[in-house]
C-alpha cells in the first residue's frame, strides 16, 4: 500500500527537497508514497490570510492561531480518508515531543505501510497555539535537542528516513538493514577504490574474500565506533556472547595502546 504524506506548513515549496532528488523522488515516482501539502493561510479568516498573533502573557516573537491549522488538519484527514486511508495520524514536529529513534521509524513504517495516514504538522515562530495540540494533536515529535526556525526540516528528516523503510524504496533491500542503529550500534567504517588513498591502505581483511572474517570486523568495528562515540548506546543493548568477546579484545587493544 502506497505510503500518505500530508504537510501543513506556511513554507509548502520547501518540501522540493524531497520530491524533486534522491532516493525519495525515485520512490514517489515509482508510486510508494505520496505528498499533498496544506498552506494554513488558505484557511485563514481575513484578507490578509494572518495566522499568527501575539502572544498572551507578554514576550518576544509571534505564536501560529489554532483556527487556520486546524481547518487545515481536518482538511488533511478528509484528503485521507476519502483516498482509502485507514486512519490519520496527526504529529506535531516540536522540540517538546520524544526523541526520534529507529525503533520508532521502524513502528511508524509498519503504520503507514497498514494504511495510517500522517498529517505532519509544522510550527514556526514561538510555536502553536497549546489548545490546537491539545484538540488535534496525537504525537509530538523532536529529531534532537537543538531548535530550527520550523518544523518544514524535522519533518523532511522523519519521512525522508520513514520512505527509506518502504519496500523497494532502496536499490538493495540490504541496504537499510545495515544502517546505523538498525542494530542498535553505529555503522562500522567504508571503503572503496581505489586501495590506496593518501598513503593510507584500505584494511587488509576487506580484500581477503573471506566473508567470515569480514563479517567479524565489521561487527568488532561497528562495536569500536559505539564505544567510543556513543558508548549510552551499549547500556541500552544486550550483547551476544560474540559481542561480550569482540568488545573484550577492543579493551585490551585499547589498553595496549594506552
Amino acid at each position: 500500500m502506497k505510503a500518505v504524506f500530508d504537510c501543513v506548513s506556511i513554507f509548502p515549496e520547501m518540501f522540493a527537497a524531497l520530491t524533486g532528488s534522491g532516493i525519495t523522488r525515485k520512490a514517489q515516482e515509482a508510486g510508494l508514497w505520496s505528498l499533498s501539502l496544506w498552506n494554513p493561510r488558505d484557511y485563514a479568516d481575513n484578507a490578509w490570510r494572518t495566522v499568527d498573533d501575539r502572544p498572551y502573557g507578554g514576550g518576544p516573537g509571534m505564536v501560529m492561531q489554532a483556527a487556520p491549522l486546524e481547518a487545515a488538519i481536518h482538511a488533511a484527514k478528509a484528503r485521507q480518508q476519502a483516498n482509502g486511508a485507514r486512519q490519520s495520524r496527526v504529529i506535531y514536529l516540536s522540540p517538546q515531543g520524544v526523541p526520534l529513534r529507529h525503533a520508532k521509524v521502524i513502528e511508524m513504517a509498519a503504520d503507514l505501510q497498514a494504511g495510517v495516514g500522517l498529517v505532519l504538522l509544522c510550527g514556526r515562530y514561538e510555536g502553536v497555539d497549546e489548545r490546537l495540540i491539545e484538540r488535534v494533536v496525537e504525537e509530538e515529535i523532536s529529531i534532537g535537542d537543538f531548535v530550527v526556525s520550523g518544523g518544514e526540516l524535522a519533518a523532511m528528516l522523519l519521512m525522508d528516513a520513514l520512505i527509506r523503510q518502504l519496500p523497494g524504496a532502496l536499490g538493495d533491500a540490504a541496504s537499510a538493514a545495515e544502517d546505523s542503529f538498525v542494530s542498535g550500534l553505529l555503522d562500522c567504517p567504508h571503503y572503496t577504490r581505489p586501495e590506496m588513498y593518501a598513503g593510507q591502505a584500505v584494511p587488509e581483511v576487506l580484500l581477503s574474500g573471506d566473508h567470515a572474517r569480514i563479517r567479524r570486523w565489521r561487527l568488532k568495528a561497528s562495536l569500536a565506533r559505539t564505544r567510543k562515540r556513543r558508548p549510552e548506546l551499549l547500556t541500552q543493548r544486550a550483547l551476544s556472547a560474540e559481542e561480550t568477546q569482540l568488545m573484550t579484545e577492543i579493551q585490551h587493544e585499547q589498553c595496549g595502546e594506552q
